[in-house]
């Protein structure tokens, strides 16, 4: 045990020594990293609260069934329910519909009005809510085939913007996380490479002693993770300090503002989510870019 802490204790004391030494160099890197994860962060932030405000808008999508005038919903309904696009069926029939356009005309004896026409000239209908925007077309189709449905009628325009809005956000998230991760990773391995040369006699003198590599280079792949958690955690504050500064100012916008951003409001999992993905994906980053920088002067 205690040659595990004495070993320890010489890794963190060179990687403090490493960073020491960097200078404004960490800066630089901490820096790039801050920005790649401050954007990642953004972008995926956004795209989870587009796909929440989606989801819930395209679970409000219905679509409406209307039937032969010689088929009845009650028929028709639990073959729809077991769908599993299927979130929720409402049966609305030919008489309800009759009563509730008779009074909207102002007409208040039905009956007469009935008997003026001959019959009831509706037809039983099925609102149908499916479960996300994504399936709305497909369910759509299968309702279409159902036997005794005359008309399947939904916002058709609608669900393809919603689709193309989610994957354009996600194609964006991916550029620029590709171009960013780049740029970070090479600065990183960069600022590492600086840290060894300036650290080169040091070096010599533990290989000489019989240090291996890893025992030598370790510390600097340490200075690595480093500065991607640093720049995770400051990617994080100012994440955090901009949803609290958004949250003040729609405090007192009109309430379909408010309805609208309560709507964007992410899940629990997603806000302990952020911040883990943040500092990982730092770490990650500021790993690759120490090892690239460690196996070039490993190899020199």
């Amino acid at each position: 045990m205690l040659k595990i802490l004495t070993k320890l204790d010489y890794l963190l004391k060179e990687t403090w020594i490493g960073l020491r030494r960097g200078g404004w160099m960490n800066w630089a890197a901490i820096s790039t990293v801050t920005v790649l994860l401050f954007l990642f962060g953004l972008s995926l932030q956004s795209s989870w609260q587009v796909e929440k405000l989606l989801y819930q808008f395209g679970s409000q999508l219905e679509v409406s069934v209307y039937l032969d005038s010689s088929a009845r919903a009650e028929s028709i309904e639990p073959l729809v329910a077991r769908m599993p696009e299927v979130a929720d069926t409402k049966i609305i029939t030919k008489e309800q519909a009759w009563s509730r356009l008779v009074k909207e005309l102002g007409i208040s004896n039905i009956e007469a009005a009935t008997q003026q026409l001959g019959e009831n000239p509706l037809v039983d209908e099925l609102k149908v809510k499916a479960r996300n925007s994504e399936v709305v077309s497909t369910l759509a189709t299968q309702l279409a085939k159902l036997r005794g449905v005359d008309a399947v009628q939904y916002v058709d325009e609608a669900v393809k913007h919603i689709a193309q809005l989610h994957q354009s956000l996600n194609w964006m998230t991916l550029t620029i996380t590709i171009i960013l991760t780049s740029s970070a990773i090479a600065v990183t391995s960069t600022t590492i490479g600086l840290i060894v040369m300036a650290r080169r006699q040091e070096i010599e003198i533990l290989q000489l002693v019989g240090a291996t590599s890893t025992w030598i280079y370790l510390p600097f792949i340490l200075q690595g993770i480093t500065f991607g958690v640093v720049g995770g955690a400051i990617a994080w504050g100012c994440i955090s300090l901009i949803q609290q500064f958004l949250g003040n100012v729609l405090a007192n916008q009109p309430e379909f503002i408010k309805f609208i951003t309560n709507g964007l409001q992410l899940t629990s999992l997603q806000t302990l989510l952020l911040p883990l993905i943040l500092l990982n994906f730092g770490a990650t980053v500021g790993l690759i870019g120490s090892l690239f920088a460690v196996r070039r002067f490993a190899k020199s």
